[in-house]
């Protein structure tokens, strides 16, 4: 019976969540914040999280959230003059956190030296990084062929765009800054030699317990927009294997995330909420906002009355 009923429940489901996204998706804005429809956003979104297949990506953009920018910019700004400062990012993917995470800390603080721990699972995905070029064309002709049959050049095309589905990759960036973080090269661009001083790329699974000793503890650990593509359990455990890599006092970076399970860690853990910024940082990334509730790594909209707003809410805890 269980065999006829399962698949019978994951139609009823996925034809429901279809046709409510469909709704939610023409409801005018002034309609979704109601009081009285946020709740039915909260349990679209809940079926939505338990139901969708997960699955990584490497859409990306630079400077995807500015005001959480600022915030390391502020805490590199309280370092003592000429000190050092150790991050690791997490699921960095392309590299544009990581340049612009630099960038940031570099033009707020050219004194720091900055020692940078670059780690992603797709070793071919942080040799592209590492390299920092990229294109500006569009990548509509390489789509259906076959990786391995590239050129070099088409591969950095590929590379570039990967999962771009909705924006290209420089689209919340300044001309000036553009100009400022890149040197030109034809139809690419490649960042400016400084911006890789210091960043050492690794091949690494956040999950893996050895991590510490391996890299050993940082000032900041920034583990931003890849926990949600996975199951909660592996989520889970992720985050509380990587508050062992931030020094005492040191702070965690946790945006996109389920919000429960963050909620739940950081609980647990006993982490402080960092509030500078709390609510500029949850909205702070415009794609996630916009994907609440259809989608499963859409975040739900700040809700300041609520009790635990403080630790539900931040995406940035000091740890220790």
């Amino acid at each position: 019976m269980r065999k006829i009923l399962a698949p019978l429940h994951r139609h009823i489901v996925s034809h429901y969540l279809s046709v409510a996204g469909r709704v939610w998706d023409h409801l005018p804005a002034s309609l979704r914040s109601l009081s009285l429809v946020v709740p039915y956003g909260d349990h679209l979104h809940s079926l939505v999280r338990r139901h969708a297949d997960r699955e990584q990506s490497h859409s990306t953009f630079f400077f995807r959230n500015r005001p959480e920018l600022e915030l390391m910019g502020r805490l590199a700004g309280r370092k003592c003059q000429g000190s050092e400062m150790k991050l690791a990012v997490f699921g960095c993917s392309t590299g544009a956190e990581v340049y612009s995470i630099v960038w940031t800390l570099g033009t707020a603080r050219p004194d720091l030296k900055l020692d940078v721990h670059a780690v992603d699972v797709s070793r071919e995905i942080l040799d592209f990084a590492s390299q920092g070029v990229y294109s500006l064309r569009n990548s509509d002709g390489l789509k259906d062929v076959d990786y391995s049959r590239l050129t070099k050049k088409e591969r950095a095309l590929w590379n570039t765009h990967p999962a771009q589905t909705s924006a290209p990759l420089f689209h919340r960036m300044s001309k000036d800054e553009m100009e400022a973080m890149f040197d030109f090269e034809g139809d690419a661009v490649r960042v400016k030699s400084w911006l890789k001083e210091g960043v050492r790329w690794s091949c690494g699974d956040a999950g893996d317990p050895e991590l510490a000793s391996v890299l050993g503890t940082h000032d900041i650990v920034v583990a931003n927009r890849f926990l949600c593509h996975m199951p909660p359990p592996a989520a889970e455990r992720i985050l509380l294997n990587l508050d062992t890599l931030v020094r005492p006092g040191g702070q965690l970076f946790v945006s996109g995330v389920d919000i429960d399970v963050r909620t739940k860690v950081a609980t647990e853990r006993k982490w402080k909420p960092v509030l500078e910024l709390i609510r500029e940082i949850h909205d702070g990334d415009p794609s996630l906002r916009a994907g609440w509730p259809v989608h499963y790594w859409g975040n739900e909209p700040f809700r300041p009355g609520r009790k635990d707003a403080a630790i539900r809410y931040a995406s940035v805890f000091q740890i220790g």
